[in-house]
């Protein structure tokens, strides 16, 4: 696991040192992705690239990087893991220099091509690769979405990183904020591909190959894939084959040569992985959680009774407001662009955890996604039941007598649920339905005066939904394609690597998500519970006693922290002369949601963790 950077001036007049001193410094900025190691390449195009490296596999000096094959045509830059290297490796024939997985990328490529080695590759990943023939640079992401990379066009110079923050090394960098991009963050929490926070830079979007001058183009796609007409299959089957593949990534992710555990809550996927792990493991596999004092966010004795009956060796640490809140100034520097999914606060603590005993740790992320783990999406189809046998004409009618009448329902209703029921009356179908039910603000625009926010492209793709016919399929799709990898992949990648702690999810192994997708629904929900298939799986292995609870999720209480403890960071930030200073938030208004929530009349934690999180986080850039 590392960082990557760097930078190719087409204009070549950028001289060798000035390019070298670009890259080293973007580098140093991702000095807590890699501390391990550095390196810097230059090429005569123009071309430079910065690593930071976290040693994983191959601790010697040759798995450093940047790196160049055999031929000396290609060179990398390169972050992540290839799970099924050894396998290539065989195929494709020695002498090998050492014995990690870049060298492997580098004559997978030299041999089949960019696409279709990338094809072959198992993996998270995201990298940057020159061709020196063809005087082309190419930018790589995984399928899921685990690494991230982020690009931009300066004028004659592609700029390329892990995270943002490294960017602004590169003299010339356009700081101007995207307003539409603020107002998506206040809807979803977060930013989502390819839109980032500033106009000129892009994310690359998961499983996706951008050769820079053309458009990027996928070399997977999730949609596709669930799109495919689901053949049926026997309950016998489906465990079989989501066993076996679950099984294989799992016992891929335990190669290391530095030490290795597992986050466990005590939930469904958490726990899988963990038991898994300990039918390949050696010895006592290390587990690691965080517990809280409040018992409606506290899984630590879960985790611990799962943990007692597997036999790991168990490290947990009750966390107090305290310890809690300390992370909270952390946070701008850790995210390098604004996030406001709350549970960044215990992830980044049972990280930091994690990694005072080890370097690497699987987690359970993706099973929600894949097997209908969310209860919002209960929630959502059985709103969308109700409302599509009104005939549409008649809801559309309610829905205006609503909007006239609305202050008289807010006694009835309240301001909030009477503000959403003409929109939810309007409503056209369930893919709607599904992209407003997670959101916090109906109107973000309303807030951030000036923006035009920007629809998630997969939202507009309606020849998408023809079919899966199940809307159940339909949701999670969404979510994998947006949810997925812009809030929660987000949030592991940079709690983690903000401690230097690579984290590795099983679940979002390409062939176990290719598999979970090929499955009916019928496995995946029954009886009105989600995740039945990989309840089934589990409970072979841990009691039922012991899993089977109401989900529970990995949160904190941001409302009455922000009545307690996080007011007077909060007052400072939303005070009114500050916003109106700033200029980027409706002052007025933003006071009056700020005001509704201290006394409250009303729950807008939600709301306010986002603006709060661009708050902080362009504070720390002025101040930078």
């Amino acid at each position: 696991m590392c960082g990557i950077a760097g930078l190719w001036d087409t204009s070549e007049r950028t001289g060798p040192e000035e390019l070298k001193r670009i890259a080293r410094a973007m580098s140093d900025a991702l000095r807590h992705r890699g501390p391990d190691a550095a390196g810097v390449w230059v090429h005569e195009a123009g071309v430079a690239f910065g690593h930071r490296r976290l040693a994983i596999l191959d601790l010697s000096s040759e798995g450093h990087q940047p790196m160049t094959d055999r031929s000396g045509r290609y060179t990398v830059c390169f972050n992540g893991e290839i799970y099924n290297y050894a396998h290539l490796a065989a195929e494709i024939g020695g002498p090998w220099r050492g014995g990690s997985d870049t060298e492997v990328l580098l004559e997978a490529v030299a041999r089949w091509g960019v696409r279709a080695a990338t094809e072959r590759f198992v993996g998270m990943f995201a990298f940057a690769l020159w061709d020196g023939q063809e005087r082309a640079l190419y930018l790589v992401r995984d399928r899921a979405g685990q690494k991230p990379l982020y690009w931009s066009r300066m004028g004659d110079r592609w700029v390329f990183s892990s995270e943002l923050s490294s960017m602004e090394a590169v003299p010339g960098f356009d700081r101007r904020i995207d307003r539409g991009a603020l107002a998506s963050l206040l809807r979803y929490n977060y930013i989502g591909a390819p839109h980032s926070i500033y106009e000129a830079v892009h994310k690359l979007p998961p499983g996706t190959i951008l050769r820079l001058g053309e458009e990027p183009r996928p070399y997977w796609s999730a949609a596709e894939i669930a799109l495919e007409p689901v053949a049926p299959c026997t309950d016998r089957d489906a465990l079989h084959r989501i066993e076996e593949a679950l099984s294989i990534a799992v016992k891929r992710r335990m190669v290391s040569d530095v030490p290795l555990g597992a986050l466990l809550s005590g939930g469904i996927d958490s726990s899988l992985i963990v038991a898994l792990m300990c039918e390949h493991a050696t010895g006592p596999v290390k587990t690691f959680t965080i517990g809280f004092r409040s018992p409606e966010f506290n899984e630590a004795t879960h985790a611990a009774a799962v943990a007692g009956h597997l036999g790991t060796e168990h490290t947990e640490l009750y966390v107090d407001e305290s310890d809690a809140l300390r992370a909270v100034e952390l946070l701008p520097s850790i995210y390098d662009e604004p996030f406001g999914d709350a549970s960044q606060l215990p992830t980044r603590l049972v990280c930091a955890l994690a990694r005072e005993h080890v370097t690497v740790a699987l987690a359970g992320d993706g099973g929600d996604e894949l097997f209908y783990g969310y209860e919002r999406y209960q929630r959502i189809l059985a709103q969308w039941g109700r409302l599509k046998r009104i005939p549409r004409s008649a809801r559309r009618a309610a829905a205006l007598g609503t909007r006239l009448g609305g202050r008289l329902l807010e006694p009835l209703l309240g301001q909030r649920r009477a503000r959403r029921m003409p929109w939810l009356l309007d409503t056209p179908d369930v893919d709607t339905l599904y992209a407003q039910g997670v959101c916090h603000v109906l109107d973000p625009e309303r807030l951030v005066p000036g923006a035009t926010e920007p629809r998630l492209p997969h939202l507009d793709a309606r020849h998408l939904w023809h079919r899966p016919p199940d809307p159940r399929a339909r949701v999670m799709l969404l979510d994998m394609l947006t949810y997925l990898p812009d809030d929660i992949l987000v949030k592991t990648d940079r709690a983690s690597m903000s401690v230097s702690l690579e984290l590795r999810a099983p679940l979002l192994d390409h062939e176990v998500m290719e598999t979970a997708m090929r499955l009916p629904m019928s496995v995946k929900e029954r009886q009105g519970q989600g995740k039945w298939l990989l309840k089934q799986l589990l409970h072979t292995r841990v009691p039922r006693a012991l899993v089977d609870r109401p989900k529970t999720g990995f949160g904190v209480p941001l409302a009455s922290w922000l009545r307690g403890p996080l007011r007077g960071w909060a007052d400072d930030l939303l005070a009114t002369d500050r916003l109106r200073q700033d200029a980027f938030f409706d002052a007025a208004a933003i006071s009056a949601i700020w005001s509704a929530h201290r006394s409250s009349q009303e729950d807008y934690s939600g709301l306010l963790w986002n603006i709060l999180a661009f708050q902080a986080w362009n504070a720390a850039r002025q101040s930078a």
